[in-house]
């Protein structure tokens, strides 16, 4: 029998209590009554959105985190990059930063943030940029020489200034959003019926076997408009892979303990993950784009420290990396089996061919390449 045991710390968000929500809710109708207002406002042409020539295609979710955005809009890179230069787009979270920065290789996460920071790293033949006014980044991607053919907008679905030509909304298969609520009392950051934006809704994270009854019940609950495409799509994990490139030591054959820990906003699919790769699952959870300090590193390599046995190791993922290997403090993991497992999105047999498809014909009709 697997154990599997939760080290949280300080500022982890534990579990809403019904209680808790009760309260909270009052604060949670106030959100409702603004954003309403702000939507009729763009609903009204009030608030204007600004258009450009050009695909540009938005990523986004109505919830704070943790849908899969990132390796969705690596998708789309490697479905696009070989026929089209593509830029992508970012607010660049948790940079120190202000503005509009074209990427480079030498930024660290600080100046960037982690997600701009590892489509960098993974793609040297696509434009990487951040600024949060996004139809300013745009506006400054498009005066760009060479222009780049197509525009992938990283977490602005709920930016209304920008009206992208295409809208996809992400959804997490464990927390629909439908079935949430508004922040406070749960996770939704933006309205239900902002759905009517999108052009495609996926459905995220779902089980790798994924039988037609599931098919039904999630379009059931998502009820998608007329004219919305709905796509289901799950996570293909990789082989694990150190986090230094010098790291000498291997991965045990057999391995015994495995000490996970992490900064994002969903981390229990790779928990159920790596439960199935060990005896013992020992995770350590920070915030999301949590900058590690060093009493966090300390903590991390005490607590493998304590952990008896000699076939342990340590696992985070391919985001926290980018924030580790900017860490002045990175340089205590030397010597110690530290391995990250990468990460890709995969649709199921029939959403492949119609999410690629749809995708495409979008961006052939749109830059006039058909």
């Amino acid at each position: 029998m697997i154990a599997r045991k939760h080290l949280y710390s300080q500022n982890h968000e534990y579990p809403m209590a019904m209680g808790l929500r009760i309260i909270l809710l009052p604060i949670s109708w106030v959100i409702y009554i603004v954003l309403r207002f702000r939507h009729l406002l763009f609903d009204l042409k009030i608030l204007s959105s600004q258009s450009f020539d050009g695909p540009v295609i938005c990523v986004g979710n109505l919830s704070l985190g943790g849908t899969g955005k990132t390796p969705q809009i690596e998708y789309l890179i490697r479905l696009l990059r070989n026929n089209y230069s593509v830029a992508v787009l970012s607010r660049g979270y948790g940079r120190k930063t202000k503005g509009f920065l074209l990427a480079e290789p030498n930024m660290t996460y600080r100046e960037i943030g982690d997600e701009p920071r590892q489509f960098l790293t993974k793609f040297n033949d696509v434009v990487v940029a951040v600024d949060e006014k996004r139809a300013n980044g745009i506006n400054t991607l498009l005066n760009l020489n060479p222009r780049p053919q197509i525009i992938l907008l990283d977490d602005a679905f709920q930016h209304r200034r920008v009206n992208a030509g295409l809208n996809i909304l992400l959804t997490d298969y464990h927390n629909l959003y439908p079935k949430d609520y508004l922040f406070p009392t749960g996770r939704l950051r933006d309205l239900n019926l902002a759905a009517k934006r999108a052009h495609a809704i996926v459905v995220t994270k779902t089980p790798k076997i994924f039988s037609p009854f599931t098919k039904k019940r999630l379009t059931e609950i998502i009820k998608p408009r007329l004219g919305q495409k709905l796509f289901f799509s799950y996570i293909k994990y990789g082989s694990l892979l150190p986090v230094a490139t010098n790291q000498k030591i291997p991965i045990p054959r057999s391995v015994s303990t495995i000490l996970m820990f992490c900064g994002i906003a969903n981390p229990y699919p790779l928990e159920e993950h790596l439960r199935d790769k060990c005896n013992e699952l020992i995770v350590k959870l920070f915030p999301d784009h949590h900058s590690f300090s060093e009493g966090d590193v300390e903590s991390i390599i005490r607590e493998y420290d304590s952990i008896l046995g000699r076939n342990k190791i340590m696992v985070t993922t391919e985001k926290d990396v980018k924030r580790l290997i900017d860490s002045p403090y990175f340089s205590a993991f030397e010597n110690l089996p530290l391995f990250y497992i990468p990460i890709e999105v995969r649709f199921h047999d029939e959403s492949s061919k119609g999410f690629d498809q749809f995708i495409m014909d979008y961006v052939r009709k749109n830059t006039g390449n058909s």
